[in-house]
């Protein structure tokens, strides 16, 4: 045969093992799937089964929990309900208990008003009675009984209206004293040195010398640009700076003290400072201004306001700073006007502001309330504050409750021990004589003042004294202090007498 057909044959032979081997490949294949299959099934359904199992186990737990829980709840709900009809039972009981007090109360009221009327008729009879036993009525007896009163209390009466004649006097004569005060301490030349003059202290009184210059040319730079009188031989160890203006003592105190400490004093150097320390007082006086402001609770004052309210803080009035006697007005002011219903921010304003005029009072003319009610008047203050403050020295009529608030609070913080040096020495001199008259008589045994000088207290030996002559005493204590001192409002002498009984048991 030929050997092209021999491999032809040889080829279909081969195609046909090759498809038949492959064939019987793809069957085995097939059954070892299948049984892959039917293994991941068996496995599939044995997985559900335990997972069901597991969540039929979880169901019963939880189920069970629930059924616990819901008894808990259940038995709460029940103590719960309990407890609140308990209750109800007691309020019951209570306003039963109320309601029985309330009626107790009615009768006792209507038991009252019986007796009370009773009362009234056996008083009525009683002064019947008395009408004729005494054969007066009631409106001659009281008659009677009022001049007799007016006999024997004349005398205190015409001493009360001498007094009160005296007082007005003497408000006259402090009056005119505090304007002259105010003039002498605008212009004057002769006023208290620790209200015109600052003292710097120095190391050495070499530097005296340095502070001199060569032919004063130091010391007359400095005075020509402070506006200061410097006094260098008066006291040793200091340097004395002397002006009427607060604000310039205050810049060449600063000025001096910087030049001091930085050793090269000559006139450019001098100038330097000067305007350095200018600087310096003008932040003071501002920081000064705000803190006043915020210590008195008034707020939405112009900036410029509070600069030349920062101002008071390097003026005084007989010892006491200025601007601290304004923030005390504005705290005095608030407590009365919120006792009494009024404004209290229209009243610690007007407090706090009422000297603002002082600031420049020997710059301009008029009176410090005048120039104080152009300067807020200029920076837009309400005219409730100024009404405020400008009756504090009675220049102006009252026409508001808070301007006699703001009058109140100045009197108060400036008649207060101790807040003015030139009356402290009197007030302790004052007391003291209260005391001395009243322990000089006979038959007491101590006495003191109290209240400010507003009271005295004497205690009286009780064998020496009787109850009658404890009157006597109390009076003769009350004219020996009208004849030998000056006070001003009332002083009360109160006597006290202690009676002591004494036994033994034996």
């Amino acid at each position: 045969m030929p050997i092209p057909v021999l491999l032809g044959a040889a080829l279909v032979i081969g195609l046909i093992v090759g498809y038949y081997v492959r064939y019987r490949h793809a069957l085995s294949l097939r059954s070892s799937l299948e049984l892959d299959l039917k293994e991941k099934a068996l496995d599939a359904e044995e997985k559900a089964l335990k997972i069901i199992e597991k969540a039929e186990n979880k169901a019963a737990e939880l189920e069970k929990e629930t059924k616990a829980e819901c008894r808990a709840l259940e038995e709460k709900l029940d103590s719960k309900e309990n407890r609140l009809n308990k209750r109800e039972e007691l309020l019951d009981q209570r306003q039963i208990d109320v309601d029985s007090q309330v009626e107790n109360v009615r009768t006792k009221i209507e038991e009252v008003k019986s007796i009370k009327a009773r009362l009234d008729d056996h008083a009525m009879e009683l002064d019947r009675k008395l009408e004729a036993v005494a054969g007066l009525s009631r409106e001659e007896a009281y008659a009677r009984l009022t001049d007799a009163l007016l006999k024997e209390r004349s005398e205190d009466l015409l001493g009360r209206l001498r007094k009160l004649e005296q007082g007005n006097e003497d408000q006259y004569e402090e009056k005119a004293r505090n304007l002259l005060l105010a003039a002498i301490h605008r212009v004057g030349n002769s006023m208290p040195g620790n209200v015109m003059t600052a003292s710097v202290e120095l190391t050495s009184d070499d530097i005296k010398g340095k502070v001199i210059g060569k032919e004063g040319r130091n010391v007359r730079a400095f005075e020509r640009l402070t506006g200061v009188d410097v006094l260098i031989d008066d006291t040793p160890g200091y340097i004395v700076l002397s002006s009427f203006d607060p604000i310039r003592r205050e810049i060449a105190r600063v000025a001096l003290e910087m030049l001091l400490k930085d050793g090269r004093i000559q006139p450019a150097k001098i100038e330097e400072m000067v305007e350095e320390a200018r600087k310096e007082v003008a932040k003071m006086v501002r920081q000064m201004g705000d803190k006043a402001a915020y210590e008195a609770g008034v707020q939405g004052l112009h900036p410029d306001l509070i600069t030349i309210l920062g101002r008071l803080h390097f003026r005084t009035s007989y010892g006491q700073n200025v601007l601290w006697h304004s923030v005390e007005m504005a705290h005095i002011s608030g407590i009365i006007a919120k006792e009494i219903g009024a404004d209290e921010s229209v009243a610690r304003a007007g407090a706090l502001l009422h000297d603002i005029g002082k600031t420049v009072s020997h710059e301009v003319q008029g009176t410090h309330v005048e120039i104080g009610i152009r300067i807020l008047e200029k920076y837009g203050v309400d005219e409730k504050v100024i009404l405020a403050m400008r009756a504090h020295h009675e220049e102006y009529p009252y026409e508001t409750p808070e301007s006699i608030i703001v009058q109140v609070a100045d009197s108060l913080s400036g008649s207060r021990p101790g807040a003015r040096r030139d009356s402290i020495e009197n007030y302790i001199k004052r007391l003291s004589e209260l005391e001395s008259i009243a322990t000089h008589l006979p038959g007491v045994e101590k006495a003191f003042a109290i209240a400010a000088g507003r009271e005295v207290r004497v205690l009286v030996n009780p064998e020496k004294l009787s109850d009658l002559e404890m009157h006597e005493l109390a009076r003769t204590i009350a004219t020996s202090i009208e004849a030998q001192l000056r006070y001003p409002g009332e002083i009360k002498v109160h006597v006290i007498r202690e009676t002591r009984v004494i036994s033994y048991a034996r």
